[in-house]
């Protein structure tokens, strides 16, 4: 197998690192060497978060070099667009829709790009973009916070990842607490089927 590099982006408050963990122990329960690692960033609500996930034989470090990523996970657009220097166009973006708008955009009186202002910039680097509607996915599922199970699940339902299917429902049952597994699973299941149509 080659080696398989993805980047989540968002911002903290939305669960990158725990989506990252989950395909993290996906790989491991498929026997595969995997490393995962938060980049920069602060895990705090509202900062910008990077987490990366490298899976393959030859992988050693956790970080992913510019123009590598396989896949762009972006869980907020603006930290997406701020992320496109992973992507080549081999890569596939899979953005939800969720915009939060950063501090600094206030401060300098400056608008939110439209989504399609957001989709034409990534198109400069390449044409393969998955859009996940994960905040409605969520509100439909019965809670907006599992936006990340969404995009997980998308992101299996794409078929670019080098997990099984019920790898990631297994180690979202070993990572999510119980009180809200039910809730997970229905997202994921939610997320992967709406790439799947």
């Amino acid at each position: 197998m080659k080696d398989f590099n993805a980047v989540l982006v968002g911002v903290g408050g939305q669960g990158i690192l725990l989506a990252a963990e989950i395909l993290g122990t996906a790989a491991v329960k498929d026997g595969l060497n995997v490393r995962v690692s938060e980049i920069h960033g602060m895990a705090q609500r509202g900062g910008s978060v990077v987490s990366t996930l490298r899976i393959g034989e030859n992988v050693f470090a956790p970080t992913v070099l510019e123009g590598h990523a396989d896949l762009l996970m972006g869980f907020e657009q603006l930290e997406t667009l701020r992320s496109l220097n992973y992507t080549s166009e081999k890569t596939m973006v899979l953005m939800g829709d969720e915009r939060i708008p950063p501090t600094e955009l206030a401060a300098k009186n400056a608008e939110y790009p439209s989504t399609d202002d957001i989709l034409q910039k990534i198109r400069r680097f390449t044409q393969r973009i998955v859009i996940v509607e994960a905040a409605k996915l969520a509100e439909k599922t019965g809670s907006r916070v599992v936006q990340n199970t969404i995009l997980v699940g998308a992101a299996a339902g794409t078929g670019k990842l080098p997990v099984k299917k019920h790898s990631i429902t297994d180690a979202l049952e070993e990572l999510v607490p119980s009180k809200h597994l039910l809730l997970n699973v229905k997202a994921f299941e939610a997320g992967y089927n709406s790439v799947k149509k």
